[in-house]
This record gives structure tokens, C-alpha cells and sequence, in this order.
């Protein structure tokens, strides 16, 4: 009766949509006329555009299937599980619009937002964007291996910008790291700060970080991240070292301070990955 071009003409398809239906068994092939024509049933038609209003609906051909065949009630609680896996992947396509939404903003792309008030805090203590981008990678690093934690600890990092001290570092840090030359009085300097603020930490308790200190390969991440970023990062950390500080995102005491005038041997460093 129809050709295969009548027929998806009429059910409102392509004829490559038509033989992809016969090709997984969703519609039966016609045998063909004497002329060598498949010709197709009004019953044929009635059965693709069933197909066709499921398949736009959202309903995955391999189950248009079993769909077609089913009685009203399996019917019914089919179409309810499909209305359900829909919901599911809007959501997440919801979700991934957010997330291209945040590109732009280039500092919320992987960020919570508690991590950006630190890092505007940071411009408004006059840190250049470089070394802000740092901070951002660092923090990048760290919310993906603990991202519950990273909420936590952001007020009282938030909070340590109020120490003129620690802001002087970031200064220093800032014009160092903007000049396309290096500047060792100023790393002594930056280490000599930053060696003291350890210290005061260190007998506060503050720079205890608990479970999370035995975490090797984050905090090893981070220091690679910040030579990678500035090889001059290399001499401040020896400059630490000689201060009897390890590291920088994890400081760690390479020996207790002099005591009567003598200067104890520090305990072997652990290897570094």
C-alpha cells in the first residue's frame, strides 16, 4: 500500500530512521510485491508513529519494544521509569549547566565558594593575580582529595589574613614572583617571616592538620605544584630547610630549637615522591 517513503513521510521519520527500525527488529519488514517494492500496512503505520511519539518522548528504542506489547498497567509503570531516569539526567544536565555557567568566572571552576572569599580576601590584601592563581590551583588539589574538610578550615585561613605578618609574606611573595629576576634578600626575608610563623603555630597546636597530615601525596602535589609554578619556590624551600622547616603546604619540624647554645641533630626527612 505505502512505500517506505510514503510511510515516513507520513509517520513523520526518514527513511534511514525506517531501516534502522527493521535493522533492530523495532518494525517488521514487509515481504516484497511482485515489482520487487516492500509495501507497507496501515497497520505498519499506525505501529511507527507509536514508535516515533515514544522514541521523541524520551523512551530508549530498546525498550520501545517491550512497550509496544505490554498491557496497560506494565505500560503505565514503564512510562513512571522512564519519567524517572528523565528527571535523573536533567538534573545532572542542570548541574553540568552550573558548572559551564562557572567558567567564566575562572577562580569557580572546582571551588566551593568558601575557598573564593579566601582567594578575593587575597587581592584585597594586594596579592597579584599570579600568586592568587597559585592559591587557586593549591586549593583545586586540595578540594578534590578532601572537600568536606576544605570548608572547615577556610575561616580560620580567611581569619590569618588579619595577621600583618603573614600579609607581609604574600607581599613579598607577590613582588618577587612578578620580577624576571631573583631576589634571595627577599626570600631570606620571606623565609625568616614565615619560619617564625611556623613556630608560633607550632607551639599553638595550630599546625597539627591530624589524619590528614599522613596523607603523603597531596601535600607532595602541592609543593611540586608550587616549583613548577616559580622554580625560585626551590630556594625557599631550602631556605626553610635551613630554618628547620620541611615543605609548605605541610610544614614539618626538621628538629626542636637550639638549647643551651646547642644545636640538636635533625631527624632524618622523609622521602620525597
Amino acid at each position: 500500500m505505502l512505500t517506505i517513503s510514503q510511510l515516513a513521510a507520513y509517520a513523520g521519520v526518514t527513511v534511514r530512521a525506517v531501516r534502522h527500525y527493521h535493522q533492530i527488529g523495532l518494525l517488521p519488514e514487509p515481504e516484497r510485491d511482485a515489482s520487487g517494492y516492500r509495501r507497507y500496512s496501515a497497520g505498519a503505520a499506525v505501529s511507527l508513529i507509536r514508535i516515533r511519539i515514544l522514541a521523541n518522548a524520551g523512551v530508549p528504542l530498546s525498550q520501545i519494544g517491550q512497550m509496544l506489547e505490554a498491557d496497560a498497567s506494565t505500560f503505565a509503570a514503564a512510562v513512571e521509569e522512564i519519567d524517572r531516569q528523565l528527571g535523573d539526567e536533567i538534573a545532572r544536565l542542570e548541574a553540568s549547566r552550573r558548572q559551564i555557567a562557572q567558567l567564566a568566572a575562572g577562580d569557580r571552576l572546582a571551588l566551593p565558594p568558601e575557598v573564593i572569599t579566601y582567594l578575593d580576601r587575597l587581592r584585597d590584601i594586594g596579592v597579584t593575580e599570579r600568586v592568587v592563581a597559585g592559591e587557586r590551583d593549591s586549593w583545586i588539589l586540595m578540594s578534590a582529595r578532601w572537600p568536606d574538610r576544605v570548608r572547615e578550615w577556610m575561616p580560620s585561613k580567611v581569619a590569618q589574613l588579619d595577621d600583618p605578618q603573614l600579609v607581609r609574606v604574600y607581599r613579598i611573595l607577590s613582588e618577587i614572583f612578578e620580577s624576571d629576576t631573583g631576589d634571595d634578600a627577599r626570600l631570606v626575608e620571606a623565609a625568616d617571616i614565615m619560619a617564625s610563623l611556623a613556630e608560633q603555630a607550632y607551639r599553638s597546636g595550630e599546625i597539627d592538620l591530624g589524619e590528614v597530615a599522613k596523607d603523603d601525596l597531596p601535600f607532595d602535589l602541592l609543593d611540586a605544584l608550587a616549583v613548577e609554578t616559580d622554580p625560585r619556590v626551590e630556594r625557599l624551600l631550602d631556605l626553610m630547610r635551613e630554618r628547620g622547616w620541611d615543605g609548605l603546604a605541610r610544614l614539618e619540624r626538621l628538629a626542636e630549637p637550639p638549647t643551651n647554645g646547642v644545636t640538636p641533630t635533625p631527624p632524618a626527612r622523609r622521602r620525597r615522591r
